[in-house]
């Protein structure tokens, strides 16, 4: 089974230029704590409730910034096309709840996370979710490298 298959293609988008303000209302408006930042249908970033916090709110300029400033561009995603048994385990990897979903041409489509993962294959979901809820090793490092696709 391919992630188009068991994805939302009903996503929540926002612009780089729009307002945190806006973002933060978005979250609460759908209940839900990141959101895909696009420009011209192509995924550019990630905005999430914490990055509004630790990038503006903390820094004291939250009312006047835009997404662009709080959103991380490094971002991991999957495409349409590929299975889900694999994307399951590369969330485990990485430690990740949900993905941006792209097609081949890089145009955002949707979003995966580990509860459409769990309506399809309970084990795989299962698996990544143990993993995922694991505390990282004491000397594996705060940081890790973030690379773009799985």
């Amino acid at each position: 089974m391919q992630i188009r298959d068991i994805m939302s293609r009903d996503v929540q988008v926002l612009s780089p230029d729009a307002s945190l303000v806006d973002a933060a209302r978005c979250m609460r408006q759908y209940d839900i704590g990141s959101i895909p930042v696009a420009q011209d249908d192509h995924l550019i970033g990630m905005v999430t409730d914490r990055d509004i916090v630790v990038r503006c709110v903390a820094e004291g300029h939250a009312e006047s910034a835009t997404v662009r400033e709080a959103m991380t561009q490094k971002i991991r995603y999957c495409y349409d096309d590929q299975e889900v048994g694999d994307i399951a385990h590369n969330m485990s990897e990485e430690k990740i709840r949900r993905l941006p979903v792209v097609d081949r041409s890089k145009r955002l489509v949707g979003i995966v996370s580990l509860g459409d993962i769990a309506k399809s294959d309970e084990h795989a979901a299962g698996e990544a979710m143990e993993e995922i809820a694991e505390a990282p090793p004491p000397d594996s490092g705060a940081a890790r490298e973030v690379r773009a696709g799985l």
